[in-house]
């Protein structure tokens, strides 16, 4: 028997963890209680119930030091876990049409020999979790100097139900202005649309510039949540 699929707002409301229990299956470790990335890829950590998170249930499967990013989950941490940074968190679904042309026809696609270009760019702007091997995860674009250096880039993480989530996404402070990630985005999005997928995004509430530009490109806000970096102490 067919288990049936959430409705997006509710795959939303919990995005990581049925990417991980899905689609994302083969990117995971974990059980029915506590699911995360593998090593390598983005260090995120989902719970079946985020009120309720089930911290024993992760650890086989980290590391001592290892920290992780999770969403949703508010309460104080239990005996041998810390909270190494906490922020509010939007996430965003797009309600709008699909962009009519491809606005960044010029972008390449960024595979694993342009790995050193995107981690230095990672490390300059610090655009979220991030692993050597997420690009792994879905298609991602990116727009490079004459010299080589990548200028800004922007890609896929999550894929739960028709969702999948634009993540990534970062200019290098020398060539911002230019718009170079709003049109990889746009890029993304036609793209995604194209194959019946519904575009999502995160993003924190403290970045407004962001937030406002998100919302003239089309997508809305669904709901905001807590964002938490922990590992164990």
């Amino acid at each position: 028997m067919s288990v049936p699929v959430p409705a997006p707002d509710a795959l939303l409301d919990n995005l990581f963890w049925h990417a991980l229990g899905g689609a994302q299956s083969h990117f995971a470790a974990g059980d029915g209680e506590v699911r995360r990335f593998a090593a390598g890829f983005s260090p995120i950590v989902a719970f079946a119930d985020p009120s309720r998170p089930r911290l024993d249930a992760l650890l086989p499967l980290c590391a001592q030091g290892e920290q992780f990013y999770c969403d949703g989950w508010s309460s104080p941490a239990p005996a041998g876990w810390q909270i190494d940074a906490q922020a509010l968190m939007r996430k965003m679904i797009w309600r709008a049409p699909p962009p009519a042309e491809d606005e960044a026809p010029d972008a390449k696609t960024l595979v694993p020999g342009h790995l050193p270009q995107i981690l230095e760019l990672v490390a300059l702007t610090r655009p979220g979790p991030f692993g050597v091997r997420t690009i792994e995860l879905g298609e991602y674009f990116g727009f490079f100097d004459e010299g080589g250096r990548l200028m800004a880039m922007a890609g896929e993480r999550c894929h739960a139900g028709a969702l999948r989530e634009i993540s990534g996404v970062c200019t290098h402070p020398d060539f911002q202005g230019r718009g170079l990630a709003r049109r990889l985005m746009a890029k993304l999005v036609r793209r995604q649309m194209q194959r019946g997928e519904t575009p999502v995004l995160h993003v924190m509430s403290t970045n407004e510039g962001a937030v406002a530009l998100y919302r003239r490109m089309g997508f809305a806000d669904h709901r905001e949540s807590v964002v938490r970096v922990i590992s164990r102490t």
